[in-house]
């Protein structure tokens, strides 16, 4: 029987990829993609800061806001340094080692992310079918323990993934088709039998992103019949209002992520430029979005943006 070399027996070296076909533009593309990673971190960074410095914004709404900004900020961080280091050196080359590490922590905040949208819901659940228990329901000692099970949710689904990836041999091409490494993407260049990891990928996707999907679409199905049930025109207005940007952060995360699960496994046949465009939409959208989303339709966030900005300006 022939036999691959173990990818312990010697280095493994995946070449990373730009946008296909425009290698000559990629510094003027890199422009586009340094303002998206700028306001992704510079908006996060100052929604968190906000949410710690403001004492008005200590409350569990909040709380779960800076978690997704935790999240968004993990996400962008994970993947800058190669998608830049494409761009600007032609940097492409990865190691396996350090490809399986941006793989781990890239897909460990997707996860986290998708908790938390999912903990946001809950959240909105309780503020509108039982607004007079929600402080006693949502206490500071439950939501941390919910960021606690969030992070181990994320951690326990993710190490499977990476022991599977780790016995596979590669001996084909090695180059990949995005400017980070993505999953399904690596697995691909296996020469050995990936009828496992496809398995445990899928379950996993379906276990996490999929399971708390269906558990949002309850929740708001739960919540419209309790907004329905109000009586005062205004009071529904304002009821709906508070889900609004979170409906928003769903959308923008759910969407890229179930248009790149299909493209990778039904759209084998597209041109490469859409799976690259479609996988940069998933890595940008959710981090460059819920700032601006959360600023400009959540009042309590936009006035406590203004003010920080405002006491920075007039120290200037």
């Amino acid at each position: 029987m022939e036999t691959f070399p173990n990818i312990t027996s010697s280095p493994i070296i995946f070449l990373l990829t730009g946008v296909p076909g425009l290698e000559a533009f990629h510094t003027w593309i890199s422009i586009p993609f340094c303002v998206l990673y700028a306001t992704a971190l510079s908006g996060n960074s100052l929604i968190l800061f906000v949410i710690i410095t403001q004492p008005s914004l200590h409350e569990p709404m909040y709380y779960f806001l800076s978690m997704l900004s935790t999240t968004d900020l993990g996400l962008s961080i994970s993947t800058l340094v190669t998608m830049l280091g494409i761009f600007w050196f032609n940097a492409r080359e990865i190691s396996f080692n350090a490809c399986l590490s941006q793989m781990f922590f890239f897909q460990l905040f997707t996860v986290m992310e998708s908790s938390v949208l999912l903990a946001m819901a809950f959240d909105r659940f309780v503020a509108i079918s039982n607004p007079l228990r929600y402080s006693s329901v949502l206490t500071d000692v439950k939501i941390a323990l919910i960021g606690i099970a969030i992070i181990s949710r994320g951690t326990l689904v993710q190490i499977p993934l990476a022991v599977l990836l780790k016995r596979l041999s590669f001996c084909r091409s090695r180059v990949l088709h995005h400017s980070y490494c993505f999953h399904p993407d690596v697995m691909k260049l296996s020469c050995t039998d990936t009828r496992i990891n496809s398995a445990a990928g899928l379950a996993v996707l379906i276990t996490t992103a999929g399971v708390d999907s269906v558990c949002i679409v309850l929740s708001y199905v739960l919540i419209i019949g309790t907004v329905l049930s109000i009586a005062s025109p205004e009071e529904r207005r304002k009821a709906f209002s508070t889900c609004i940007s979170h409906i928003g952060a769903v959308a923008v995360f759910y969407i890229p992520l179930i248009s790149l699960s299909f493209v990778h496994r039904f759209g084998r046949r597209a041109p490469p430029y859409v799976h690259t465009l479609i996988a940069n939409a998933y890595l940008l959208m959710p981090p460059v979005m819920n700032p601006i989303i959360y600023s400009v339709k959540t009042k309590q966030i936009r006035k406590a943006v203004l003010k920080v900005l405002h006491s920075r300006m007039t120290k200037i």
